[in-house]
């Protein structure tokens, strides 16, 4: 038994309802079992129109995409930002952000929570169209006795709506305007009307306005409302209109500067066309405000997938507290959704629901529900391990080669389908037997696409498979060095992908770990190549011109200078490769690889570094930096990673000098060597090889022929010692001596 949960394909335009593994929760994180999920007809309708257009009509309605497409194709090549685009759009999407439901499983530190309890969901991502759901707690809304799990699944809506009119500012006897009495709309006339607001609703759809009157609202049709709006105001004009109209039509905003009063508040809910007209908007000193979503907290991984809140004397309403007040005025009996609802679908027909909000049925809908019939008639706290994996074929890997890689992945990102499975897929010798994610969908798709048998959401279930005997770790930064650790000492070569750890904590658990296991071999009496091999995600040093330039200097008889340029693009502070518990920093994260060719070069890790930075201003987070290695033969490497340049440009550029020879490699596309007043000019026009399918082959190699690691292992901890040496000459601003690699 595994689940149901509905997916959007960017590439095909086809919304599945498919069979997925039950997710496991993280720390701070539920698992809960849905009973349901509300359709959102202006978010869900705009992503499944949007996957529906051709590739050109994707182009023409995403003009900054083409760009960053555009300049991608310069700096690595057509074939390179062709497949990466088209791998882009074929990662499955999950639908929906609004759900109800019973926790069955909790994760580290959850206290506040418990097994059974009936709670609201909330979150992209997080409250899908599943039947089961992973929410983290600042998501999680508990039920009072007296609310429905209908009345429920509306929370993430009408929260959406409660901070919209928060940003009103408005007070008891204001009067206030809601333009577009869909789903949103009619949720923030119902709050504004509780609130003891006078409240006009307006709409083109006169169903819609039949719908609002039926429920206590006072609404209108477009046409001609201005001079009803002056009359309702006796004349004044309102004090705020929430505008949650979904339109790219420009119309809405014009009319609320119509219907406002001389300074009152416009606040857009909706997703509109923002072409504010100046002159109404001048002469009446208008304030206008977007409306971000569900309120603060949202968009701020701290607050959402870590748990911190904000103090309550500072933010008042945060998102969570927003979602608690709603259900609180469902509890009070101040709303009634009920009336709301006009459409419900079990899971297993989710295509029809999302056929009627896109209007190809011609029928009228508000609230439309997917039900999960099984998990309404009885609430079943128990997850056996069998629902964490799917199996395309056979469990039973019992016609594994002898001579070839079992593989198991861990991580089936953007990055791994994107560049890693691709490179594997095409080595002779390499089965592919299971695959895991945290979701379990994006595993299932990846499993589906390149031929594992099985997809899965349990990292365990990889590393003890017995049929498993390679195991790479392509997660996020912060999971790498517990993941390496427990895959070594269940006895399987390891493939990480860089870094290899986060601190020095981390990197000695990996060492011990490592020199565990291949002690143990060697005791045993079996040769020692034959014990677990460990790689990390180095490829630069594998690609064809970096093989050409290390070649070229082979035979110095003398110190190098190689100075290695990244133009690697700005990326915003709250990015979790910026978290230094989460992703380490760009330096530890990825500058990694930088430093690794380097190493390669002059063939053994630097032994001191000194480092400089340019201020954050606010803006950066230690990310335009140069370090400079001294290396134990007198060679110099600098590496210069840059965040504040134009992502348009190149982004690689190495120069090395030495005993009278430059090479200069730009971009892993084109390499100059100049000697004796010679040049060679080398070209790869259509895409990029940095290395990736070059290390993979050493690895396969290495682990069927007993050669020993590729890349060795004084470079794998010298390296990642040297890039957390790199961050201490950062904050202490003295040259560090580095510790030498491996024991």
């Amino acid at each position: 038994m595994t689940m149901k949960q509905v997916l959007q394909n960017l590439r095909s335009g086809e919304t599945t309802v498919v069979d997925v593994p039950v997710p496991k929760p993280k720390r701070g994180q539920a698992l809960v079992q849905n009973s349901v999920s509300l359709v959102s007809a202006g978010t869900e309708r705009m992503l499944v129109e949007f996957a529906g257009k051709s590739i050109f009509g994707k182009a023409r309605s995403r003009p900054d995409l083409v760009k960053q497409v555009l300049d991608k194709a310069r700096r690595e090549g057509i074939l390179t930002t062709l497949e990466a685009a088209l791998n882009r759009l074929d990662q499955p999407m999950p639908l929906g952000y609004s759900s109800s439901g019973r926790i069955v499983e909790l994760g580290a530190d959850m206290s506040g929570f418990k097994i059974g309890q009936r709670v609201a969901c909330s979150g992209g991502g997080y409250a899908v169209h599943a039947e089961y759901v992973t929410v983290p707690s600042n998501l999680l809304t508990p039920l009072p006795d007296n609310v429905s799990m209908d009345e429920a699944s509306f929370a993430t809506l009408g929260a959406i709506a409660l901070h919209g009119f928060r940003l009103s500012d408005v007070q008891i006897g204001s009067n206030v305007a809601i333009i577009g009495l869909g789903l949103l709309g009619l949720l923030a006339s119902g709050i504004a009307k509780s609130a003891g607001c006078h409240v006009l609703g307006i709409d083109l759809d006169k169903t819609r306005v039949e719908i609002a009157e039926k429920i206590g609202i006072q609404a209108y049709l477009r046409d001609g409302v201005a001079e009803t709006a002056l009359s309702f105001t006796a004349g004044r004009g309102f004090d705020a209109i929430l505008v949650c109209a979904d339109t790219k039509s420009a119309d809405p905003v014009e009319l609320a500067g119509q219907i406002a009063r001389d300074r009152a508040r416009v606040i857009a809910v909706g997703a509109v066309g923002l072409g504010l007209p100046r002159k109404v908007y001048f002469e009446k000193e208008l304030t206008f405000i977007n409306s971000r979503s569900y309120g603060p907290g949202r968009y701020d991984p701290t607050y959402e997938e870590k748990g911190q809140d904000y103090p309550i004397g500072y933010v008042r309403w945060t998102e969570g507290r927003n979602l608690e007040a709603f259900i609180n005025l469902l509890s009070a009996g101040n709303l009634n959704v009920t009336p709301l609802i006009t459409h419900r679908f079990p899971i297993e027909h989710a295509t029809q629901a999302y056929s009627l909000i896109s209007n190809k049925e011609n029928e009228h809908f508000l609230g439309v529900m997917l039900t999960y019939q099984e998990n309404m008639r009885e609430f079943d706290a128990a997850i056996d391990d069998s629902m964490r994996v799917v199996y395309r074929g056979s469990s039973i890997a019992s016609e594994t080669k002898t001579q070839a890689i079992n593989l198991g992945v861990i991580g089936a990102g953007n990055f791994a389908q994107a560049v890693m499975l691709p490179a594997v897929r095409r080595l002779r010798n390499v089965e592919l037997i299971g695959i895991a994610s945290a979701s379990g969908a994006s595993a299932i798709h990846a499993a589906k696409r390149y031929g594992f048998r099985y997809g899965c959401s349990d990292d365990d279930r990889i590393i003890h498979d017995p049929n498993i005997d390679t195991v790479a770790v392509l997660t996020r930064h912060n999971m790498h060095s517990d993941q390496v650790v427990k895959a070594l000492l269940a006895n399987k070569n390891v493939f990480c992908e860089k870094p290899l750890a986060l601190n020095d904590e981390q990197l000695t658990a990996i060492e011990a770990a490592l020199y565990a296991v291949t002690k143990k071999a060697n005791e045993s009496g079996i040769n020692v190549l034959s014990a677990p091999l460990l790689t990390v995600g180095f490829n630069r040093r594998f690609a064809p011109f970096t093989l050409r330039v290390h070649d070229f200097f082979a035979n110095r008889n003398e110190p190098l200078v190689a100075h290695y340029r990244v133009n690697a693009g700005f990326i915003p502070r709250t990015h979790w490769t910026q978290d230094a518990e989460i992703g380490g920093g760009r330096i530890i994260g990825e500058g990694c690889h930088f430093l690794d060719f380097l190493t390669f070069l002059v063939g053994e890790p630097p032994i001191s570094v000194i480092a400089q930075a340019l201020p954050d201003v606010g803006r950066y987070k230690d990310d335009n930096v140069v370090m400079t290695f001294t290396f134990s033969d007198g060679s110099i490497g600098t590496v210069s990673y840059l965040a504040n340049g134009d992502k348009s440009f190149s982004k690689e550029r190495v120069e090395v000098f030495c005993a009278g020879r430059v090479a200069v490699l730009d971009d892993f596309r084109t390499l100059q060597m100049v000697v004796g007043g010679h040049r060679k000019v080398y070209h790869s026009r259509l895409r990029q090889d940095k290395g990736h399918m070059g290390l993979w082959l050493a690895f396969r190699n290495a682990i069927l022929n007993g050669t020993g690691a590729p890349i060795p292992y004084e470079h794998l901890f010298g390296v990642t010692r040297s890039t957390f040496a790199g961050i201490h000459a950062l904050r202490d601003g003295d040259r560090v001596l580095i510790r030498s690699g491996y024991k």
